[in-house]
């Protein structure tokens, strides 16, 4: 069996977002399976010195057009959430609350984030929000507000951002392959022909 395939993201990542809606098909056309891994990009940043894009002058009109060009390509929905970039403090601890008793359902969680945000349009900086989406997917809302201040949780978050981080993850999306980093929604093409032909 093929190692599984790690998928590093933020959920305040557009191109984050687009890669969610292609990895896991690409990943399955070669017999692999997906490891979602959200950390916060913040802290990456703060590290290399980097910004939104959307912060960026002149790059930050370019970014704008391409996240809904790409998605366009991509056959998605896309709209820019209010209040971007936002934090996914909540968002992430959630996922890995999840995650630890159920990979599924944290998988399922971590679309369902992505879609509210960038279909959507829904600011999942709000707990409440994140909340609302786990309910919608029949998770028990009052067990994930108790989670969300749980000191254990916020240090399982901490601990997955370190580790995520010491791996050399600065960006969003960074998908590592068989010990091989690539980064960006643009590299998907990439990875494909990696996976189909091997190392080059």
């Amino acid at each position: 069996m093929a190692a599984p395939i790690d998928f590093y993201f933020d959920f305040s990542s557009p191109y984050g977002y687009l890669a969610s809606c292609r990895i896991d098909e690409l990943a399955a056309r070669h017999g692999r399976a997906v490891n979602w891994r959200p950390f916060l990009l913040g802290v990456a940043f703060k590290l290399t010195g980097a910004s939104p894009l959307t912060s960026q002058g002149p790059k930050a009109d370019y970014a704008i057009r391409d996240f809904a060009r790409t998605a366009r390509l991509f056959g998605v929905p896309f709209t820019m959430p209010e209040g971007f970039p936002f934090s996914t403090v909540a968002a992430a601890r959630a996922f890995y609350w999840l995650h630890d008793q159920d990979q599924a359902a944290a998988h399922g969680l971590a679309r369902g984030l992505f879609d509210a945000a960038f279909a959507q349009g829904i600011n999942i900086n709000d707990p409440s929000n994140v909340v609302a989406v786990a309910e919608r997917q029949g998770i028990a809302g009052d067990d994930l507000r108790t989670a969300l201040e749980d000191p254990q949780v916020k240090q399982r978050l901490r601990e997955q951002v370190e580790l995520t981080i010491s791996y050399g993850v600065f960006g969003s999306p960074y998908i590592v392959v068989d010990g091989e980093p690539f980064w960006g929604v643009d590299r998907l093409p990439q990875i494909d022909q990696w996976l189909s032909t091997g190392a080059w």
